[in-house]
């Protein structure tokens, strides 16, 4: 996409000599004609008429394309200049496991993550940020990227359609640590959350994908996302195929969630209401500061020679018409 601008655009401002011009050549005043001798070797008078206005008008076309070349038109388009190896890299891995309809955060857990999470990336410009979506299985919605819209549509749109029921926390971690593998960021960071417990079998064990993000120089910030006591939760569907809710125990594996921030330097998190989880990334976007500088290269194409090719034609054409037509008066 180009952007148009003047260099510039105080030059344009010669147009207003424009005006004492124009009200001298065309005022409906009569005018003294120029005394011939004889009409004998005209053309036609519809012919003389349309030269003396070519030649009226000639001088505002190239005093206008004069203008304009020294306003100096020229679009640009703007480019970043970065530096990702001293900013952080993040991969924020979330359970969209059904659970994460359980109402005791408002309106839910799932909806409350979205819109804190949202307002994280807001506060991350310079950083890029990926998303890996897991329940029973686990799949990438965004990798690392700096185009944040891009992440922040994903995280609105995410849901459990297409996922096998359950919670493999190991394999939502294992495909993030595998997104950040080669990162050269200065930071490689996995913001991991879950409201519930590993529950599949044969899947990657979360302590394993630990000791592979701290192989890999990639810290864990782990998240428990649910209250203290009971919440209502899907439970199962009626014949319509909504979903049933019941007062359930609220169930969070925190011992595998604490050893596995512990493991890589990084810290857990218990979140028990909007506020908490809304204060928790707050946190974390402290704990993770960005060295990052993103400076905006301008690219410049100038369209000024066009403007001073067509001054420099018009001049060339009056200056032919005006021998023409003086020769012809001659």
């Amino acid at each position: 996409m180009f952007d148009f601008e003047f260099y510039s655009p105080w030059f344009l401002l010669l147009f207003l000599l424009f005006i004492p011009l124009l009200f001298r050549d065309f005022s409906r005043q009569k005018k003294k004609g120029i005394k011939v001798p004889t009409v004998k070797n005209m053309t036609g008078s519809s012919g003389i008429h349309a030269v003396l206005f070519v030649l009226k008008i000639s001088k505002y076309i190239i005093l206008s394309a004069l203008i304009i070349a020294m306003a100096r038109p020229r679009t640009f388009t703007v480019s970043q200049d970065r530096d990702d190896t001293k900013g952080v890299d993040i991969m924020m891995s979330i359970d969209v496991s059904l659970s994460m309809l359980s109402k005791d955060l408002v309106p839910d857990r799932i909806t409350a993550l979205k819109n804190i999470a949202v307002k994280f990336v807001e506060k991350r410009p310079n950083d890029r940020i990926g998303v890996v979506a897991y329940a029973a299985e686990a799949f990438t919605k965004v990798p690392v990227t700096s185009d944040h819209q891009a992440v922040i549509d994903e995280i609105k749109n995410l849901n459990s359609a297409g996922l096998e029921p359950g919670t493999a926390i190991g394999e939502g971690l294992s495909v993030a640590v595998n997104h950040l593998v080669k990162s050269k960021a200065k930071s490689k960071v996995i913001i991991l959350m879950t409201d519930g417990v590993s529950n599949i079998e044969n899947a990657m064990p979360p302590l394993v994908a630990a000791e592979l993000a701290k192989n890999n120089n990639i810290k864990i910030y782990s998240i428990g996302i649910g209250t203290n006591g009971y919440a209502l939760m899907p439970t199962q569907q009626d014949i319509f195929g909504d979903l049933i809710f019941t007062e359930s125990e609220v169930m969070i594996d925190e011992q595998t969630l604490r050893e596995v921030a512990q493991a890589t330097g990084g810290k857990y998190f218990r979140a028990t209401s909007n506020s908490s989880l809304e204060e928790v990334y707050n946190e974390i976007n402290q704990l993770e500061k960005s060295d990052v500088k993103v400076s905006k290269l301008y690219n410049y194409e100038e369209y000024f020679k066009i403007f001073l090719w067509i001054a420099l034609v018009i001049l060339f054409l009056d200056a032919l018409l005006r021998w023409k037509f003086y020769k012809i008066l001659s």
